[in-house]
C-alpha cells in the first residue's frame, strides 16, 4: 500500500522526477564510459530509476556505498531542477531488488527469533533503504521493531510483542 491515497499522488510530477533523473545518470554513465540502460518507473509515491547493464560493479560498491552516493546526487539533481524535495529511488544492476530479498529474510529471521527468546534484539548497522525493509519485514511477522544509533551506524532493533 502507498505511504499517500492514490489521489494525492501526483504520477505526472514522479515521472517528471523520474526523466530528470534517467538524464542525469545518464550523463554520469556518459561521463565514466560506462555502458547501460535506464529504466523509470513509478512505484507507489515515488520515481523508481534504475540502470542495467554488464558491467556496473564499480558503480554499486562495496554494501552499496557508491549506489547510495549515487542516489543522493541524482535526488539532489532532481531537486535543483524541480524545487521539490526527492524520494526517488535509484537501483544499479538489480542490486536493490536483490538486497530487498535478503533483508525480507533476516526481518523475518530476527522476528522470529525475537518470538522464541522473547528478547530484545539488535541486527547491524545498516542504510535507511535497509532499515525500511527490516522494518516492513519484522511487522509483517507481527512484531515491532524501532531505528537506534546514528548515522552511519543505524541500527534496526526488533523487539518482543506486547
Amino acid at each position: 500500500m502507498a505511504d499517500a491515497p492514490e489521489s494525492e499522488i501526483d504520477v505526472e510530477a514522479l515521472e517528471n522526477e523520474g526523466d530528470i533523473a534517467a538524464d542525469y545518470i545518464e550523463g554520469l554513465l556518459d561521463i565514466a564510459d560506462f555502458d547501460g540502460d535506464i529504466d523509470m518507473d513509478v512505484e507507489g509515491d515515488r520515481a523508481m530509476v534504475s540502470v542495467v547493464g554488464a558491467t556496473l560493479d564499480e558503480l554499486i560498491g562495496d554494501h552499496g556505498e557508491v549506489l547510495e552516493a549515487l542516489q543522493e546526487l541524482t535526488r539532489l539533481a532532481v531537486h535543483r531542477a524541480t524545487g521539490e524535495r526527492s524520494k526517488l529511488m535509484l537501483d544499479i544492476g538489480g542490486y536493490r531488488e536483490e538486497r530487498r530479498k535478503v533483508l525480507t529474510r533476516i526481518g523475518a529471521e530476527a522476528a522470529e527469533k525475537v518470538r522464541k527468546t522473547g528478547e530484545t534484539h539488535p541486527l547491524e548497522p545498516m542504510t535507511p533503504f535497509e532499515r525500511k525493509v527490516v522494518h516492513d519485514a519484522v511487522a509483517a511477522a507481527g512484531l515491532n521493531s524501532e531505528s537506534e544509533g546514528e548515522e552511519p551506524h543505524r541500527y534496526v532493533v526488533v523487539h518482543p510483542a506486547d
